[in-house]
């Protein structure tokens, strides 16, 4: 079966302030690489406009309404320090959450083996009421439990190897042991969440990594540590936060990572999947801000999600 790839030109109509690195040039850089003819085995679909209503299946209404009611005619409107709508991030949003649940639609009916959402704004940092860290609603979270709600799987797990730690998706399933949670991050870094003893109801594995760790102990924690308990909750599907800002041209990480520890980690995780979850895989981008190492990295994530 084929990958589906899943955006839409209105991810670079979400404008941010001049010099901010969650840029509308991200979408042009991803979408750059994946021209390439390598990838022209893609099924590529345009992500569908859904009602705001579907990020209530991880944020309180109220959020979701006040949100809206803030969003700009015109100018820009400043969320908090570094989190910025503008005319345009409203449609961004709301076909970001239509990529996200059409991934699994898809997936989980079995047209695709597995997806990829090349969107933005990213969204692992978003909270049940907070929006923060570029990230407005939690797509990876909206994902999870779009499948248990609609297709009735029990049990979704999410894997984000961001350079930060995805504090918002922590909070989101800190309680339900339907839902796991692993984390690859540097630490300290922005949230500052994400130590190893922050365990949720035994559903949450942290591995907290130091500046210039490199693939290597990305590598270890993987074998060590995630994977492990991965196989251990055996889920239905496995969702991933898919962050490239640990790769070693990224601004704003430390961490060293090259395209090809994305591809390891990317096989890595579709082996579990083919073990315990039908293969059944969605991956939505999170962060990402050097544009050759965003490009690079999307290239070799997606190659890896072809089986190629």
């Amino acid at each position: 079966m084929s990958t589906l790839l899943i955006s839409h030109p209105a991810f670079a109509n979400h404008l941010v302030p001049p010099g901010h690195p969650e840029r509308p040039e991200r979408m042009r850089a991803v979408e750059e690489a994946l021209g390439a003819e390598a990838f022209q085995p893609l099924v590529r679909e345009e992500a569908p406009l859904v009602e705001a209503e579907v990020a209530a299946l991880a944020h309180p209404r109220a959020f979701v309404e006040a949100l809206e009611s803030v969003r700009p005619r015109e100018g820009m409107v400043r969320i908090d320090g570094d989190t910025t709508m503008s005319p345009g991030t409203w449609e961004a949003l709301l076909r970001a959450l239509g990529a996200a649940t059409h991934g699994v639609d898809e997936v989980v009916a079995g047209r695709h083996k597995n997806a990829f959402c090349a969107m933005r704004p990213p969204g692992h940092h978003a909270e049940a009421q907070v929006a923060m860290g570029f990230c407005f609603f939690n797509f990876a979270v909206v994902a999870a439990k779009h499948a248990q709600k609609k297709h009735g799987l029990e049990k979704v797990a999410i894997v984000d190897f961001d350079v930060h730690h995805g504090n918002g998706t922590q909070a989101l399933v800190w309680s339900d042991p339907s839902v796991f949670y692993a984390s690859t991050h540097q630490m300290p870094l922005f949230p500052g969440t994400g130590a190893r003893s922050e365990t949720g109801v035994g559903n949450v594995v942290n591995c907290p990594m130091r500046a210039g760790d490199g693939g290597q102990k990305f590598h270890e924690a993987f074998e060590q540590s995630i994977l492990p308990s991965l196989k251990t909750f055996s889920p239905d599907l496995i969702v991933i936060s898919a962050g490239f800002d640990a790769h070693e041209r990224d601004p704003l990480g430390g961490l060293e990572l090259k395209a090809e520890d994305y591809a390891w980690m990317t096989r890595a995780l579709l082996d579990v999947a083919e073990q315990h979850s039908g293969g059944r895989v969605v991956s939505v981008l999170e962060g990402g801000y050097d544009l050759k190492g965003l490009g690079d990295s999307t290239a070799a994530h997606v190659r890896a999600l072809m089986g190629s």
